[in-house]
């Protein structure tokens, strides 16, 4: 099983970028993360940072032709991008919206998401274990839908 990894705008600064609200963690760390857990479960990520919304859209559109799953933290994106909510469901591949930050605590305009109505779920607020939990269930939906065949 192979799952794409969307890192979003900013998250690159993650570990110096306002820590009161991401934490101290580094993307890097966060990386490291990811692949401990898909070793543990026996799955391959590709994990990729983006700034722009149109390397965000080509990973998606690209995920079609090899990943069975996409975790995405589309950042600021996640608001507005309805270009990148189209690729999603163009690749007709599960997704899980994930960010670092309780979006529903912030300022107003973070409490909508784009994104979040054609995806199978969304984590919000757990830091940089929500990439985790995003990979556990996309492996179990797997499993469940490989045993209905």
């Amino acid at each position: 099983m192979k799952i794409l990894v969307i890192h979003g705008p900013n998250l690159n600064l993650l570990g110096s970028r306002e820590p009161h609200i991401y934490g101290i963690m580094t993307l890097d760390e966060i990386n490291d993360m990811i692949i401990k857990k898909a070793k543990e479960i026996g799955v391959q990520v590709r994990i990729v940072h983006h700034n722009s919304e149109g390397g965000i859209i080509d990973e998606i559109q690209n995920a079609r032709h090899w990943a069975c799953g996409i975790v995405i933290n589309a950042g600021a994106y996640t608001h507005y991008s309805i270009a990148i909510r189209d690729a999603l469901c163009s690749v007709d591949l599960p997704a899980v919206e994930v960010h670092v930050s309780n979006t529903f605590s912030r300022e107003k305009f973070r409490h909508k998401s784009v994104i979040s109505p054609v995806v199978n779920g969304v984590i919000v607020g757990l830091g940089p274990y929500g990439y985790l939990y995003a990979l556990d269930y996309l492996v179990n939906t797997a499993k469940v839908n490989t045993a209905k065949r």
